[in-house]
């Protein structure tokens, strides 16, 4: 029953923070480590993959529009603005897809309640919601150098604490792109590579789930596909209305308690 709450507990801090630029990776190591969660990397990465898939889910269920307009692009056979979409959707997928093939493995022993790690990168993630905030309203688009670029960030957003809608967002801003098209392009670029690594997963079959542990799984991923639903759709809103300060000191927060917290138990 304990493993069940946890999950859900676990679930509700992925609904929201896969959203919220606060990093939702960091704060499940940090939960793991608060709630004293002994799951070994594998599983805790298997944990977080489970999770990632809800939110998925939620963004799949509130973009599903533009979903299905990336979808069009990719089967036309003429150049035009849904093929064009569809394009840099693709080339921004490529940094984080090509570091999650090469670095699977040291990315697994980063997943183990690394919470100093995770305290350093928070304080990077508030530095750079703090640059964006300050970053010029403008109404520029996502060009394909823009889409390479915000790709790049989101394969740096891997690590543990480095928020990844934090991190492309904030990048889209500072480069200039309209703060609603960024935010809509970083949610919608992740969806296919949080999918992939669910099937390249389950397709190793490196995990093994008992029972107990399904209906835990189960539990959480219920908890983050709900309150996701809520955080998306709320994030839109905190982007175009510039309000990204106020994540970024959580974030500086955050990231001293985990370091401190960190010192404390070594």
């Amino acid at each position: 029953m304990q493993d069940i709450l946890n999950d859900i507990i676990l679930g509700i801090i992925q609904g929201l923070t896969e959203f919220l630029p606060v990093s939702s990776s960091g704060h499940l190591e940090l939960a793991k480590f608060f709630l004293a969660d002994d799951s070994i990397a594998k599983q805790s990465m298997l944990k977080s993959v489970v999770l990632h898939g809800a939110t998925a889910l939620s963004t799949i269920i509130i973009f599903w529009k533009d979903i299905l307009q990336i979808l069009k692009g990719l089967f036309q056979f003429k150049w035009n603005e849904e093929t064009e979409f569809s394009a840099k959707i693709i080339l921004s997928m490529i940094p984080a897809a090509l570091v999650g093939v090469f670095f699977d493995d040291i990315l697994e022993t980063l997943f183990d309640r690394q919470i100093i790690l995770v305290g350093v990168m928070l304080l990077v993630t508030g530095l750079l919601l703090f640059l964006a905030d300050r970053a010029k309203d403008t109404n520029k688009k996502v060009s394909f150098g823009n889409a390479l670029l915000i790709g790049i960030a989101q394969a740096i957003a891997i690590l543990p604490g480095i928020s990844r809608s934090g991190a492309t967002i904030s990048v889209s801003v500072l480069l200039g792109i309209d703060r609603e098209r960024a935010a809509r392009f970083s949610f919608l670029m992740v969806v296919p590579l949080i999918f992939g690594k669910i099937a390249k997963d389950l397709l190793s079959d490196d995990f093994a789930v008992s029972n107990d542990e399904f209906i835990s799984l189960g539990a959480g991923f219920l908890a983050a596909f709900l309150t996701g639903l809520l955080a998306c759709t709320w994030m839109i809103k905190i982007v175009k209305n510039s309000k990204l300060t106020y994540f970024s000191i959580y974030c500086f927060v955050a990231g001293v308690v985990a370091i401190l917290a960190g010192l404390f138990y070594l």
